[in-house]
């Protein structure tokens, strides 16, 4: 335990904290009479500070982003260069990350994409809807623009049971700039399932009802109506491949012929659609795909620089944890265990928010540190750890007696869960070159809560309090843990 307080005397707030702690310790073995008003005066600004920080970061916030942007180049080059600073963080951070060569490769396909001029078109559907057909008739027709236009047939959708069993054509699906969804009828659940995935994605798409003339006239109006009403869009009725009809050819003598006709395709609704969309979208089309490429890519390379991130910032909160963990277990006094605790999650802020590239002052760790102990104090994790804790402490009677063993644990327990909770609220942030993000309380809550219920399994309690008594007391050997 000295080997700890000794390590820890280059922190300033750290000092400052466990000095006054620690002084205000023997003012309460001289006068004991001291204590109730110290005491009470201490909780009393430590409530009013934080009140006060709270109610300033409560106000309501400015006006939110519209949440349909309009993606066009700009907005796609400047997704690209933030996915450049994120890569460039990381070469900086981890030179040998195993990952990085293929971010860069990945990175330097982007603007090449941007810039193409082929239009890709993906024609999806169930089995049997016609989306060879569909491919075939389209290109031999005469009425599209000049331009390249690929087009792709899917695997039949549905063809296997399973949830996930789609999942590859999907994602082939999603790297195309506009999606043709074949149907042969009203939608099928399934059918209308992929619809809706693609809605949220933004994905450009066109349900198409083929083999309408397979129908009566009237059900077929029925039909294409009733498929319009249930998504919200515009539908396009077709024929790709006509039922053929039988023709018959009198003579002169009474005799006649008969032979089957196939019927010219009824597919140009569909092609108008098409070339109007190609014509004046075209642009728009390829910078959406390219847009979400872009996203993908700097979701992969910002999980590949919290990782290295966190890898730096375990140790660090480890360490703080067994030093909230002694400072407890020592101290008599439980106020000055809030001030102890407050003291060393503020230089626990300032170490992770250096490595989350997050400036952080002396004051605002402060500040910080009294926001979480209010936020826990309010969530009740006090409670519910200390509870939870004492639980297993109880089985083993050389533990539980030990005065201070329960604070301690607890000390080190709620210190760990406010170190995990900023690197996962970290983690959540745009990556920061200079700093200066806001603390969210709202998310900073929901995270805290999280990250409290993750680790309140019972295997994961017993494994910490196992580490907790052979840090507090190395002398008890073999400590035995039974939930």
């Amino acid at each position: 335990m000295w080997r700890i307080t000794i390590v820890k005397l280059q922190r300033p707030i750290l000092v400052g904290g466990l000095g006054l702690s620690f002084f205000l310790w023997i003012l309460d073995s001289w006068h004991d009479s001291i204590v109730p008003a110290g005491e009470f005066a201490l909780l009393t600004a430590l409530t009013v500070g934080g009140g006060l920080w709270l109610w300033r970061k409560n106000q309501p916030p400015l006006g939110q982003p519209l949440n349909d942007t309009i993606i066009d180049r700009v907005v796609v080059e400047q997704a690209i260069a933030q996915t450049q600073v994120i890569i460039n963080q990381l070469a900086q951070e981890a030179a040998n990350h195993p990952q990085l060569a293929i971010l860069r490769e990945k990175l330097a396909k982007l603007p090449l994409e941007l810039n193409r001029k082929e239009i890709s078109i993906a024609v999806t559907g169930g089995k049997s809807a016609g989306k060879s057909t569909v491919i075939k008739v389209i290109e031999n027709t005469k009425n599209l623009p000049r331009m390249s236009v690929d087009f792709s047939e899917t695997a039949p959708l549905f063809s296997v049971i399973g949830e996930d069993s789609d999942t590859i054509i999907l994602s082939m699906i999603e790297k195309s700039d506009f999606v043709l969804f074949l149907t042969n009828g009203d939608l099928t659940d399934s059918e209308f399932q992929v619809l809706q995935r693609l809605k949220a994605l933004k994905q450009p798409n066109l349900l198409v009802f083929n083999k309408q003339d397979q129908y009566q006239p009237s059900a077929s109006a029925t039909i294409l109506q009733s498929l319009k009403q249930r998504i919200s869009a515009d539908v396009v009725a077709i024929a790709a491949s006509p039922v053929p009809v039988k023709v018959r050819k009198y003579q002169e003598d009474g005799s006649f012929q008969e032979w089957m006709e196939q019927p010219t395709p009824d597919i140009q609704q569909l092609t108008q659609q098409l070339g109007e969309i190609i014509e004046q979208r075209r642009e728009q089309l390829i910078c959406n795909t390219t847009n979400r490429q872009v996203l993908l890519l700097k979701a992969e390379a910002k999980n590949c620089l919290n990782g290295v991130r966190r890898d730096q910032a375990t140790p660090f909160i480890e360490q703080y944890q067994w030093i909230a963990a002694a400072a407890a277990f020592a101290n008599p006094v439980p106020a000055l265990d809030i001030l102890a605790t407050a003291a060393i999650t503020a230089q626990m802020v300032i170490d992770l928010g250096n490595i989350y590239q997050q400036k952080i002052s002396v004051g605002q760790a402060r500040q910080v540190a009294v926001t979480m102990g209010s936020l826990i104090l309010k969530l009740g994790l006090v409670e519910l750890s200390t509870r939870a804790v004492t639980g297993i402490l109880k089985t083993n009677i050389a533990t539980f007696v030990a005065g201070g063993m329960v604070e301690g644990v607890s000390a080190a327990y709620l210190t760990r869960v406010a170190g995990l909770s900023l690197v996962v609220y970290f983690e959540q942030q745009e990556i920061a070159i200079a700093g200066g993000n806001v603390l969210d309380i709202d998310k900073l809550r929901q995270v805290l809560q999280n990250v409290f219920q993750q680790n309140q399994k019972i295997a994961v309690l017993e494994a910490f309090v196992k580490q907790g008594v052979k840090r507090l007391l190395p002398e008890v050997k073999a400590v035995e843990v039974i939930a």
